[in-house]
């Protein structure tokens, strides 16, 4: 077969990493693309629809930091977790950024951090603790349950219900969450199982993604919100996505901490 590819093409490295995972094909994949210098916005935003997974992440140095940018297949995002461990795991990976190293990323949420301990990445987040708020219209026909509480936070929704396996059962009505006025519906309840605290769903067919198989933004709330109810500052997350993942939370103040594992499964280029 005869290569299209013309002789001055440039090639863009390009990853997909499964974030908060332990093995393959499980976790949350992301793209993660590493640029030379900024891109128009519209082309990344062409690329993240042609990679079709939750987020694609777009970086590139800048002096001693990562200017880092999030898009779904749909739109641009302020704050991605699982996208940002991915990042940080093919920096350190691919030997961009010495394994010592934190990683720094400006971006839409400010600066954001990555550092390891031991085979974890943990993500240094801001805290969107959520506020008491009145469902909205359909939001209960929408998920099939009842609510124990609804909150918001600087994105989303949060909705309690009365137990995890409610929260596993779930089988909601995307085209009306689409309709509610966040980037997202995340549903939780207290575990009941001595593996982990909490476990959650998180639904965001507003901004293309009918259900995320683990979201580490989701935990930014989701951990303080049960730090209060539990009396805990640390804690694990077990997002029930039909490929699941951990997440290990630490409230620290304003901060959250957020912890998890990344397997890198592909490696490729992009030509542009």
């Amino acid at each position: 077969m005869t290569s299209t590819r013309s002789a001055d093409a440039r090639l863009i490295p390009v990853f997909i990493v499964d974030a908060f995972a332990e093995r393959p094909f499980t976790g949350n994949p992301a793209a993660v693309c590493v640029l030379d210098g900024p891109a128009d916005a519209a082309w990344m935003q062409h690329v993240a629809a042609e990679m079709n997974l939750s987020d694609t992440a777009f970086l590139y140095a800048e002096a001693d930091r990562f200017r880092l940018r999030w898009f779904t297949p749909v739109t641009e995002v302020d704050l991605c977790g699982h996208a940002t461990l991915a990042s940080a795991h093919v920096l350190w990976e691919s030997g961009r950024l010495p394994l010592e190293e934190i990683a720094r990323f400006e971006t839409r949420s400010g600066l954001l951090t990555a550092g390891r301990d031991g085979a974890m990445i943990v993500l240094d987040f801001p805290a969107t603790p959520p506020q008491p708020a009145d469902a909205p219209p359909g939001l209960g026909a929408a998920l099939g349950t009842k609510a124990k509480y609804v909150g918001r936070s600087r994105f989303d929704l949060l909705v309690e219900v009365e137990s995890a396996s409610i929260v596993r059962a779930l089988n909601p009505d995307v085209t009306t969450l689409a309709a509610l006025p966040a980037r997202g519906v995340m549903v939780t309840a207290v575990s009941g199982d001595r593996a982990c605290d909490f476990v959650s769903r998180f639904f965001a067919p507003a901004v293309g993604i009918a259900e995320d198989p683990v979201t580490g933004s989701a935990h930014c709330c989701l951990a303080p919100f049960w730090a209060e109810r539990l009396g805990k500052t640390d804690m694990i997350g077990h997002q029930v996505s039909a490929r699941g993942g951990v997440v290990h939370v630490g409230v620290r103040g304003d901060r959250v901490r957020l912890g998890g594992s990344a397997v890198t499964v592909l490696r490729g280029a992009l030509t542009v």
